[in-house]
């Protein structure tokens, strides 16, 4: 790893060997200047991680020289040292961008503490700036797509991102759900803390309770030692709770005082402790159903759906299925190392004919199966294999796909099980071969990928 570069610049020779041999055993790379013009050189050449400016020099003061620095690299901080120190010139050097003032003479072990907490709070800067760019290109839009039901959703989404009331997102399984909480969160007031997330299904009421609320040591047999709840975890940010609809009635009474009193009680203890969390919960499930059966709290369903957001099925999107696939390939293609991949007309044809009973999930899995097992530059009808993706049963009927899609299903499993044989396929499908090589030139069927040894 490379030392850290400090350029020193100051007009007394003694001084400025006092830094640098000071600095230089403590590990840094010392470089130095003695006027202003000397100093804008060696900046713009070494670049340094921190720059130290006496405040008189030869042909200038600092003010004179900050500017320049600043304008071949804004990032850099620069210290201002001076014998000469008054508030009214701290001010002057703060306001025009310096990082720090320190009067002359200054004490080293002081110095080299100032420069560890100016380096430290810099690599934090660029620690925050990189995980932000990396929140932002990982990050999916929720509302790609121009169909109304996408374009109604993102109006009330935007409406409310500001609010701290709960959030009841529904939809069916693999709709999105999850990437409008994180969206939900991430454009909120909350976005710089915390987001906790768990899913409730299948979770016993004993797990479930410990997980979010914690328990104290001893609580229970296996409670060797305290465990903070996800409730804590999440203080002052968001509590994002999927398949709410299974959680079990004993914790939703205890879920909805934590909503309505802002308070909660770890398992084993004997205290209430404060929270402050907004809830975004989640469920493919007819909650009010539910109510109607005694398997979910009436009063908690209405605390938890002041503002409800539907996710729309993929099937009822049809218009958004393309632009959804070409945002999801770029993402898949970028993260796979594959640069630009784009779909061929067929693929998209192919796209369009498809149920997708899985939704976007499946979507997802389609392009990345195809992006895996392809080498070209594009991709193909030939390379979408629907088969076997979730949420669909490629041995039954599946009523959710339309009846483009289930022709098109019904020929090419026929077609594999006669190795890709067309007359043989006609003569079971009891059509004509010419009438079959249309389906097959309409839906972009490449019978020789089902022969033996076939692509």
């Amino acid at each position: 790893m490379a030392a850290t570069r400090i350029l020193v610049v100051d007009d007394e020779a003694a001084i400025r060997f006092g830094i640098r041999d000071f600095l230089e055993a403590k590990g840094y790379a010392v470089t130095e200047a003695e006027t202003c013009q000397e100093a804008l050189a060696v900046f713009r050449g070494t670049r340094p991680d921190v720059a130290l400016l006496d405040y008189r020099l030869p042909d200038g003061t600092a003010l004179d020289l900050l500017p320049q620095l600043l304008r071949v690299d804004a990032s850099v901080p620069i210290v201002v040292l001076t014998g000469h120190g008054s508030v009214d010139l701290a001010v002057r050097a703060i306001k025009d961008g310096a990082e720090q003032f320190l009067t002359k003479p200054v004490e080293l072990p002081a110095l080299h503490v100032v420069l560890e907490r100016i380096l430290e709070n810099q690599r934090n800067r660029q620690r925050q700036l990189a995980s932000k760019s990396r929140r932002e290109r990982d990050t999916l839009d929720p509302f790609v797509g121009a169909s109304a039901a996408v374009q109604e959703l993102a109006t009330v989404a935007r409406k409310i991102v500001t609010s701290d009331s709960p959030v009841l997102i529904t939809g069916e399984t693999g709709t999105g759900k999850g990437v409008l909480a994180k969206w939900l969160h991430g454009n909120s007031p909350r976005a710089d803390e915390a987001l906790v997330e768990l899913n409730c299904a299948g979770l016993s009421t004993e797990l479930l309770d410990s997980e979010l609320f914690g328990h104290e040591r001893g609580a229970f047999t296996s409670a060797v030692k305290e465990k903070l709840g996800l409730l804590e975890v999440a203080n002052a940010g968001t509590l994002f709770l999927d398949e709410i609809g299974d959680m079990d009635v004993q914790v939703q009474a205890k879920l909805l005082k934590v909503l309505e009193e802002q308070r909660f009680r770890r398992v084993g203890d004997v205290r209430d402790r404060s929270v402050d969390v907004r809830l975004v919960a989640a469920t493919h499930q007819d909650l009010r159903r539910f109510v109607h059966d005694g398997r979910f709290r009436q009063d908690l369903f209405y605390r938890i759906n002041t503002i409800q957001l539907v996710v729309p099925p993929l099937r009822e999107r049809q218009g958004d299925i393309v632009s959804l696939a070409r945002d999801l390939l770029s993402r898949l293609a970028t993260d796979l190392g594959r640069g630009v991949v784009d779909l061929r007309p067929d693929a998209e044809e192919a796209l369009l004919q498809y149920g997708w009973p899985g939704n976007v999930r499946e979507l997802r899995n389609v392009l990345e199966r195809a992006l895996l097992l392809s080498d070209g530059g594009s991709l193909s009808r030939r390379d979408l294999r629907f088969e076997g993706t979730l949420g669909s049963d490629p041995g039954g009927p599946d009523t959710r796909l339309t009846l483009r899609a289930m022709e098109m299903r019904h020929i090419e499993l026929v077609l594999r099980e006669e190795g890709g044989r067309v007359p043989a396929t006609a003569e079971r499908l009891g059509v004509p071969k010419s009438s079959l090589y249309q389906k097959l030139k309409t839906y972009g069927i490449d019978a020789a990928r089902f022969r033996p040894g076939g692509a």
